[in-house]
């Protein structure tokens, strides 16, 4: 700060001397080679090194990694090849008035089945959303959107392997047929990757009118898939699910969202940011329960641990 007002007083046509000489009548003791000491002194490592870091996280203003808080910031930076710890990223957040998005509140969506026609299955998760391997247990919910054309909805199907978003579909009407579809898509992407499904998979939800009707049981059976069912009005009984939307809602539909181009008139913006906000979500967003890593890379460690080991062939 100093050095910035004898540059000032500088450039007003004074010489460094009588200006040191003022300050220091005053209380500030500095002497005019000093000042030339600071002048051309080459910045300190760290300094240098705040200047990158500042730039990095600079950078990523208006990006989805913008709503990192520091504790996903601090991993995300060292994946792009800087050294730096939490209070470092603490720090110059800080100093830049940056900080992570913060999680909104819950919405209702669950509305109970009743009669005949929704019979409940069993609750076969008990609040345990791991899973030793990828495809032996999913949770499913969905949410709603508003835009100016009205509501849209958006089901969810996640494994609780990797917390891979596997399946989603958007619609103007949360009916049977749109969490259908999402698990029909989450069945088709892990068969497209090489991975089908096998016999003995948990597929998990609230006790909502669609997931326990007649028709969405029948499709469940017909893969050979397991129906769990929470308890009604229970939040932790289908929690991973619930925390997955509490992203969703803040991350990607959120008004100063990354993924927004602008407001949400119509279905189709909300179909598309769901599309942008999923691919990062799997493919780039960083998990602390994974150890800050992407849920695809995640399973690909997982696969790639898997694979038998080939022979080493010697000359005979």
């Amino acid at each position: 700060m100093i050095c910035q007002f004898i540059d000032q007083m500088r450039a007003q046509g004074y010489r460094v001397d009588p200006i040191c000489r003022v300050l220091t009548e005053q209380g500030v003791q500095v002497a005019g080679r000093t000042y030339r000491n600071w002048k051309t002194a080459p910045p300190s490592a760290r300094t240098v090194t705040d200047a990158y870091l500042t730039d990095a996280l600079l950078a990523t203003i208006g990006t989805p990694e913008g709503m990192y808080g520091r504790r996903k910031m601090a991993p995300y930076l060292r994946r792009q090849g800087h050294q730096i710890g939490i209070g470092t990223v603490d720090r110059l957040m800080r100093d830049e008035g940056l900080s992570g998005v913060v999680r909104g509140g819950k919405h209702r969506t669950t509305i109970a089945g009743k009669g005949a026609g929704h019979r409940r299955a069993p609750d076969l998760v008990d609040r345990d959303f791991t899973a030793a391997e990828p495809n032996r247990k999913w949770v499913t919910d969905f949410t709603y959107v508003l835009t100016w054309s009205g509501f849209v909805y958006v089901a969810f199907v996640i494994d609780c392997f990797s917390r891979s978003i596997v399946g989603w579909q958007t619609a103007t009407i949360k009916d049977t047929v749109m969490v259908t579809t999402a698990l029909r898509m989450a069945l088709w992407r892990r068969d497209h990757d090489g991975h089908a499904v096998d016999e003995g998979l948990i597929h998990h939800s609230d006790a909502g009118s669609q997931y326990t009707s007649i028709r969405f049981a029948e499709t469940l059976a017909a893969e050979g898939i397991a129906a769990s069912i929470g308890s009604l009005g229970d939040a932790y009984d289908n929690a991973l699910a619930e925390s997955t939307i509490g992203l969703f809602k803040t991350e990607a539909v959120a008004r100063d969202s990354p993924f927004l181009t602008g407001p949400l008139r119509s279905f189709d913006d909300v179909e598309f940011a769901t599309m942008e906000w999923v691919d990062w979500y799997n493919n780039r967003r960083l998990h602390s329960l994974l150890g800050h890593i992407p849920p695809a890379e995640y399973e690909a460690s997982y696969y790639a641990q898997q694979q038998p080991s080939q022979p080493v062939m010697t000359q005979p």
